[in-house]
């Protein structure tokens, strides 16, 4: 499957969440999501623009691979692969043990809602900010996908620069100490 993103830094979240729901947008679920990333020991992450990522929240424990992003009209696009884990701790261990290296861990409140086939995302990441990110998951067509999330995009007011670095480029991205 192929994840179809676009990510804003917003000036205002309330404003997007109003119009969200105006437009009958739903609110599944409000989660304090914890994201440990982890780099391979045969070869690195940051070059090949791949992830590793253990998420836990609401309870549940999830690992994610993301392979390398591609844009189609300001969207990020790349495979995605879950999996959802009963063990973080154990699965943490084992991949340590195998020579990945935690690299970072990215904290955030995220609120999702639910919009047609669409998910948006409303975040507020601890040392980063707020963004809104459109998300559509699609087998085989990217481009169309992609021209459906930049006009979802324009319909609930997300304008500004579209970012595809991750949480974590942008976090490793900042002066230390700052």
């Amino acid at each position: 499957m192929l994840e179809i993103e676009i990510k804003v830094r917003v000036p205002d979240i309330v404003e997007i969440r109003s119009r969200i729901l105006e437009r009958g947008g739903t609110l599944s679920e409000i989660l304090t999501e914890h994201d440990t990333y982890y780099n391979a020991p045969h070869r690195d992450f940051g070059v090949t623009d791949e992830a590793l990522r253990l998420r836990e929240a609401g309870g549940r424990s999830t690992v994610t691979y993301k392979g390398p992003k591609n844009t189609i009209l300001g969207s990020k696009i790349r495979e995605e692969l879950n999996l959802e884990i009963q063990d973080s701790r154990c699965f943490d261990s084992i991949v340590t043990r195998l020579g990945f290296i935690p690299v970072a861990i990215v904290r955030k409140m995220r609120e999702y809602y639910r919009y047609e086939d669409f998910t948006i995302s409303l975040d507020q990441v601890e040392n980063l900010g707020d963004f809104v990110e459109i998300e559509l998951i699609t087998a085989d067509d990217a481009a169309g996908a992609a021209g459906r999330v930049d006009a979802l995009a324009k319909e609930i007011g997300v304008t500004g620069e579209r970012i595809t670095a991750s949480y974590l480029e942008l976090l490793l991205s900042r002066p230390s100490g700052v």
